[in-house]
């Protein structure tokens, strides 16, 4: 399928990931395919007097049976354990595992680019902090009184790990990655950047494979409040299960998700020469800021249309081309109706032919590492020929008005896929994954 001469093609060869709807591909990935949803009441803290008490967690799951020396990792945060368990999956999927024991992968050329956030805040003792440095009178913390409160009950290890770059310290030391090494945090769109910008070095040739993805939690009580502020959360508590709603005109927010997604990219020829399966190859990749505003995407879907565009020519593909588009698809009022504006500007008549979801409606939005999970559908789907559902689609938007695949997944033919992922504040980026 690839235009590009083989010096230049990324391939995926191996995939994983942790998230609300299991540890495992094939049982995400069945899930998916099932329309099953991994919504539940929120239990990493008590949320009972939030707007919104309800989110998709990870569940049930222990980082140490994915890894070979736990030790390395002790009181890691949830994101460098999210990132573990899905570097685990995909490495081994890969075939990269038995090949590294052969002695032939050079380390020096394995590198790491991932879109991660923070880990899990150590919450009670940051508040309980700032209450005991409180001065009524001066109605401000005083400073010294705090430090000397910290320093007695903050844990230092705990604090370092919270850190977005620690998911990549620890996949080096797992894998003992010697080569690039980067960490991006563009919002909502970090690991789907991450992804576009490992490729751009594998095709320089400055690395034979690539660990990539994302992870992130912000299922605490800071990550909650803010977007419950921001009025971004649903609300629905009362029918938690089917709120999250992409696409319809009764969806009133996004429900908060975690988890981590991992890719093995490599040089075509690399992979080749070690007899790898491919799975899939990255052919394309956008990216651009819609510079309009720090909480808004630009009405007209301008920055959404713009990497749409530059991941398309870079792919060298036309938009009649694309047999399925992987949606941002958050299920807020702006998200939704904008990023339609972008796909039909962008594909204009062939738009309603082009079929359409948001596995968010399932899984929730797992901020950081979600565009990298959204990319592993566009590989399962191109390998299986099937295109999970937007569930919860029963009252569709008449400004939303394409193909959402609403509620049953479809088998079609699925030779190039688009995925998309809209940051807040204005990020955008787009990647064209196609069979190989």
């Amino acid at each position: 399928m690839s235009r590009r001469e083989a010096s230049d093609r990324v391939v995926v060869t191996g995939v994983g990931w942790i998230t609300p709807l299991g540890h495992d591909v094939e049982e995400v990935w069945g899930n998916l395919l099932a329309g099953k949803c991994g919504i539940g009441e929120t239990a990493h803290f008590d949320a009972s007097t939030f707007p919104t008490k309800f989110c998709a967690q990870v569940k049930d799951y222990d980082y140490r049976k994915y890894v070979k020396q736990p030790e390395l990792h002790e009181g890691i945060g949830l994101n460098t354990a999210y990132a573990l368990g899905a570097a685990s999956q995909a490495w081994s999927r890969s075939g990269l595992d038995a090949y590294d024991a052969s002695g032939d992968l050079n380390h020096e050329r394995l590198g790491i680019y991932l879109g991660s956030g923070e880990g899990s805040l150590d919450f009670d003792n940051y508040v309980g902090a700032n209450l005991h440095a409180w001065s009524a009178d001066d109605r401000e913390i005083e400073s010294v009184k705090w430090a000397e409160i910290a320093k007695q009950r903050f844990e230092a290890t705990r604090e370092v790990e919270q850190e977005p770059n620690m998911p990549l310290t620890h996949l080096a030391m797992e894998f003992e990655a010697m080569g690039p090494a980067y960490n991006c945090l563009t919002a909502c769109a970090a690991s789907t950047q991450a992804i576009g910008e490992a490729t751009e070095i594998l095709r320089r040739n400055d690395a034979d494979v690539m660990i990539t993805g994302g992870a992130h939690t912000m299922i605490h009580p800071f990550g909650v409040t803010g977007f419950n502020r921001l009025t971004a959360l649903s609300n629905r508590n009362d029918d938690f299960m089917t709120a999250s709603r992409p696409f319809s005109a009764d969806r009133d927010g996004f429900v908060l998700g975690e988890g981590a997604g991992i890719m093995i990219l490599e040089r075509y020829e690399h992979a080749k020469a070690r007899g790898a399966k491919i799975l899939a190859e990255i052919t394309g990749f956008g990216s651009t800021a819609d510079a309009y505003r720090i909480t808004d995407m630009h009405p007209e879907g301008r920055g959404a249309a713009g990497a749409m565009n530059k991941a398309l020519a870079d792919a060298e593909r036309g938009v009649d081309d694309v047999d399925y588009i992987s949606a941002h698809g958050t299920g807020t009022k702006e998200n939704d109706s904008i990023e339609t504006k972008g796909i039909k500007a962008v594909f204009g008549e062939e738009a309603p032919n082009v079929p359409i979801s948001s596995v968010k409606s399932m899984m929730g939005h797992l901020i950081a590492a979600a565009g990298v999970c959204e990319a592993i559908v566009c590989v399962l789907g191109i390998r299986d020929q099937k295109l999970p559902p937007t569930i919860n689609l029963n009252n569709p938007d008449p400004e939303c008005n394409l193909d959402y695949i609403p509620n049953v997944a479809r088998e079609r033919k699925v030779e190039v896929c688009l995925s998309n992922s809209f940051g807040f504040g204005g990020q955008n980026d787009t990647l064209i994954i196609e069979k190989v």
